[in-house]
């Protein structure tokens, strides 16, 4: 019996660096690529929230659209269904004859639990579902500690994986693949399918996100050559904006890093080059925090205590913050420019988010889970990592005081044009 090898992406879509893809190819001969629309990332989280905004959503969608188009390109296909992973998958295992599922390890618990699931499933049928490794610059089993050792301050386990951590070459893209026959590949939705408003560009966004391996390839290169100019004119520009492909995986984290490095020994570029990776490292260092910490940074109370939460007022304040209408013209106008463009500095998310924790006395999980529904580049683990470091209730209790919330508006509008230009 030919071996058949079902590859459920999730987030990780792109064929660069994709070793879940090309051992699947090599080990099999037909390979079912599957991406399931689950309704479940849609819908209403217990803060009245979204899980899933329309622009993330446009942007997830456009994703999923170019890895079917990418697939094609070399002799393949995506099969799009909608529903839960858990029962499309032993369904699919059934009908196709499938020998293994392979898929990426996640580390958040709503994503560790589909995946425990979806296991169970194909316990059943005795078939097993081999994980991978594949959104962080280093993997795992090269750090130089267990997870339980990785130490909670992020300068020392900065200074140790850099010491005594490799970053692996990446994998190359597959250039053909056979796929198994299938009659119905099925049908991406569109926004109103899934009770999303339709998404229009805002014309102060100094860039318009576009989903898929192609779109992030081509900023990174965009970011490279800025750093050129930047070489010749010694001016930096430091906002890379990569988080969003890095996000859903258009773009690997070491792909980012390769390609960025190659520019390390060009003059004037050093510091860019440092600042993306330091990005990186801060991705990294959240998802093994979750790998070694598990749900807490879900809690309120986290490792520590936010202090005061004014419960009376508390659902007016949130409402005033998230709707960009708290008096406060650098706070609005960063809420005004997240919810037109599903994307703010690191700075402005400091800003907003010290602003509702401290002034307004609101639960920072609140304004987590609204970050959730309408960040384009959301994460769990550099989600609710920030927040709960800011608000004083990350496991590095060392960084509780470390934020300010008037060292951040003169970094993120000193002349006051950012407010202006975001004034509604």
């Amino acid at each position: 019996m030919s071996k058949k090898i079902l590859v459920w992406f999730r987030n990780d879509l792109r064929l660069h660096d994709n070793e879940m893809l090309v051992e699947a190819i090599a080990k099999s001969d037909t390979i079912l690529p599957v991406y399931i629309l689950d309704k479940r990332l849609f819908g209403e989280t217990k803060y009245g929230t979204l899980k899933t905004g329309n622009i993330r959503a446009k942007f997830i969608l456009e994703s999923v659209e170019a890895l079917r188009n990418s697939l094609k390109q070399i002799g393949g296909n995506l099969l799009i269904a909608e529903g839960n992973p858990e029962d499309i998958i032993p369904q699919l295992v059934q009908d196709y004859e499938i020998t293994e599922v392979y898929h990426h390890r996640e580390v958040a618990e709503e994503e560790t639990h589909i995946s425990s699931l979806v296991e169970n499933g194909l316990w059943k049928l005795r078939i097993n579902l081999k994980h991978f490794i594949g959104h962080t610059l280093y993997n795992k089993e090269d750090l130089p500690f267990p997870i339980k050792d990785i130490p909670d301050a992020f300068n020392q386990f900065k200074k140790k994986i850099e010491r005594d951590a490799i970053i692996k070459p990446c994998f190359a893209a597959p250039d053909r693949i056979n796929v198994a026959e299938v009659i119905d590949w099925g049908t991406l939705p569109v926004l109103a399918d899934l009770a999303l408003e339709p998404y229009a560009a805002d014309s102060r966004a100094e860039l318009e996100f576009v989903g898929g391996e192609h779109a992030g390839i081509s900023h990174l290169q965009k970011i490279i050559v800025a750093m050129q100019q930047a070489a010749t004119t010694k001016n930096l520009i430091l906002a890379s904006k990569l988080s969003a492909w890095l996000a859903m995986g258009n773009l690997s984290p070491r792909k980012v890093y390769w390609e960025i490095k190659k520019m390390e020994s060009t003059p004037n570029t050093k510091a860019m080059f440092n600042h993306i990776l330091l990005g990186l490292l801060w991705r990294d260092y959240f998802r093994f925090m979750f790998k070694k910490y598990g749900n807490t940074f879900f809690h309120p109370d986290g490792f520590g205590s936010q202090g005061i939460v004014d419960l009376v007022n508390e659902e007016e304040n949130f409402n005033k913050w998230k709707n960009g209408q708290t008096g406060f013209a650098v706070v609005d106008a960063v809420m005004t420019e997240l919810n037109k463009t599903g994307y703010i500095t690191n700075v402005a998310r400091q800003t907003a988010a010290l602003y509702l924790i401290n002034n307004l006395e609101v639960s920072w999980v609140l304004g987590a889970a609204y970050f959730e529904e309408k960040l384009i580049d959301y994460n769990p683990a550099s989600n609710w990592g920030n927040w709960a470091n800011i608000a004083g209730v990350g496991n590095d209790q060392k960084t509780k005081n470390v934020f300010d919330l008037d060292k951040n508006i003169k970094s993120l509008d000193p002349k006051g044009n950012y407010a202006l230009t975001w004034a509604s």
